[in-house]
C-alpha cells in the first residue's frame, strides 16, 4: 500500500465478503418476494400468527406494534415489544407467518434467559465506545508508527465483530423455534408450506452469516494494517 491509497490487500479480503453479502440481500428479498405472494394455510395474518403463538407459549405481556418499512420485523427485549412491519403483520402469507414466528422466538429467547442473547444485548452498550475509541487508537498508532496502539486500537473496535458473531446463534436459534411452533401448533398445513416456511428462514439466516463475514474480514484487514505499521514507520 503506498500511504492511505489503494491497498490490495484489502480488496483480497474485503471482496468475497462483499460478494457474500450482496448475495445474501438478493437471496433474502428474492425469497421474501415469493413467499409474500403465497397464501398460507391457516390464513392467518402476521399480527394473527403472533397473538396465537404469544398466547399459546404464555407471553401475555408481550406487547404487539407496528413498525414502518419492509422487513424491519423485530423484538425489542428492553421494551418487551414485538414489532412488525405492515406487510408482515397485515398480511397472511407465507413469508408473514414465518417471519412473526422467528421473531416471537426472540421473545421465548428473552424469557428463557438465552444465554446467547444475554450476551449480544451486554455487548451493545461497549461497541460505541470501543467503536470510537478504537479507532482513534488505530489511526494514532498508525501515523506515529505504533504497533502495539495500533492492535489496541484493533482490539478495542472488534466488538462490531464479536456482535456479529453472536448474532448468529442467537438468530438460528429464534428460526429452530419459530419452526417447532409452526409445528406443534399446526400453523404448517402440509409439508410444502413447511419447506417454504423454512426456505424463508434459512435465507434471512445467510444475512446473518454474510455480515458476520465481512466483519471478520474487515477486522483481518485492519489487523494487518497494525502489525506493519511499525515497519511502514521504518521504511519512511
Amino acid at each position: 500500500m503506498n500511504g492511505f491509497g489503494f491497498d490490495p490487500l484489502y480488496l483480497l479480503l474485503a471482496l468475497p465478503a462483499l460478494l457474500l453479502v450482496s448475495y445474501a440481500q438478493w437471496r433474502v428479498q428474492s425469497t421474501y418476494n415469493k413467499y409474500a405472494e403465497v397464501p398460507n394455510g391457516s390464513g392467518m395474518s402476521g399480527f394473527e400468527v403472533a397473538k396465537l403463538l404469544l398466547n399459546k407459549e404464555q407471553l401475555p405481556t408481550v406487547g404487539l406494534e407496528v413498525t414502518p418499512g419492509k422487513l424491519s420485523d423485530h423484538y425489542d427485549p428492553q421494551g418487551n415489544i414485538l414489532r412488525l412491519s405492515p406487510d408482515i403483520g397485515q398480511r397472511a402469507s407465507v413469508a408473514a407467518m414465518a417471519v412473526t414466528a422467528h421473531e416471537v422466538g426472540h421473545a421465548l429467547q428473552d424469557r428463557d434467559n438465552y444465554s446467547w442473547m444475554k450476551v449480544r444485548t451486554g455487548v451493545v452498550p461497549l461497541l460505541k465506545i470501543g467503536s470510537t475509541l478504537g479507532y482513534l487508537m488505530f489511526i494514532a498508532g498508525l501515523m506515529v508508527g505504533s504497533t502495539w496502539l495500533a492492535i489496541l486500537g484493533v482490539l478495542a473496535f472488534s466488538g462490531g465483530a464479536f456482535f456479529s458473531l453472536v448474532t448468529l446463534p442467537v438468530e438460528l436459534n429464534a428460526s429452530t423455534r419459530a419452526m417447532a411452533m409452526l409445528e406443534s401448533n399446526g400453523l404448517l398445513r402440509n409439508e410444502e408450506e413447511r419447506k417454504q416456511a423454512n426456505d424463508m428462514l434459512r435465507a434471512a439466516a445467510l444475512t446473518y452469516v454474510a455480515g458476520a463475514a465481512q466483519a471478520l474480514s474487515s477486522l483481518l484487514y485492519f489487523l494487518f494494517m497494525a502489525l506493519g505499521a511499525g515497519s511502514r514507520r521504518r521504511s519512511h
